[in-house]
């Protein structure tokens, strides 16, 4: 009986391909089936030119397949000897499930490696001009996940007022209730706020406000097939002083330029 083969969870980073990492790139192209998710972009595939690309997304209120299914999927494959890429959008281990899928991989005996991708957690901000830790502002910051307000208030109620940058993944249909959440935790309702949509990509789009203007924000049921971020603290701020200081420096190259 042939030994079976290799599956490796693979971080596709938060949208743009070139986020990639070099040992991603090498696991796609050495790869005989790769098994993707909803918001990886399809230009990624093209680093397997020789591999099955089966789609295995999840969309919220979309049919899908079952985790347990693509699992099972994975395991078959591996038994089979294959080199398997399960490729995830931002980091396996930033709720990807990858941990699920690790220990089903393990459970069944195939070996399996973690390629961690950019987390879009850190790369929707970083790309927005938005630092998730500040010299001042901010020395600490909180993912949670927003699909449910079970999942992300027992930690929004931990933090004391202005402790931590927060960054809400999943959150575009909860922004109202994580904003109420933390303005009767007594957070300032002056506290800078941002919305980021589809990140990284061509999509890419943003709003900028306040914490108690973030429920009423109407950015993403203008965009609604867009994935989005929630990032709320102090350091959103340094995105708008960024935003003046590149104007002055276009104005400034503009006007030599004339002369």
């Amino acid at each position: 009986m042939s030994s079976p083969g290799l599956v490796s969870l693979v971080g596709a980073g938060p949208g743009d391909p070139e986020l990639l990492t070099v040992r991603a790139v090498l696991r796609l192209q050495a790869a005989d089936v790769v098994f993707y998710d909803a918001l990886v972009d399809r230009a990624v595939l093209h680093h397997s030119p020789r591999a099955r690309w089966a789609y295995v997304g999840k969309r919220a209120g979309r049919p899908s397949i079952s985790q347990r299914t693509i699992e099972r999927l994975m395991i078959r494959r591996a038994l089979r000897g294959e080199r398997v890429v399960r490729l995830k959008s931002g980091d396996p281990f930033v709720f990807g499930r990858g941990g699920e899928e690790a220990l089903a991989l393990a459970a069944a005996g195939i070996p399996c490696e973690v390629v961690p991708g950019v987390s879009t957690a850190l790369a929707a901000p970083g790309l927005s001009g938005i630092p998730v830790t500040h010299r001042g502002l901010s020395a600490a910051f909180v993912v949670v996940s927003g699909h449910a307000e079970a999942a992300f208030a027992p930690v929004l109620g931990s933090l004391e007022p202005a402790s931590a940058t927060i960054v809400v993944l999943m959150g575009l249909q909860t922004r109202a209730l994580v904003a109420e959440r933390l303005l009767s935790r007594g957070w300032a309702p002056h506290t800078p706020a941002a919305v980021l949509l589809s990140a990284g990509t061509a999509e890419a789009c943003r709003w900028r406000g306040t914490l108690v203007e973030l429920g009423a924000c109407g950015l993403p049921e203008r965009h609604p097939m867009l994935p989005g971020v929630l990032v709320i603290g102090a350091s959103v701020a340094i995105a708008e002083q960024l935003e003046g200081l590149a104007s002055g420096l276009r104005t400034t190259v503009s006007a030599r330029a004339s002369e």
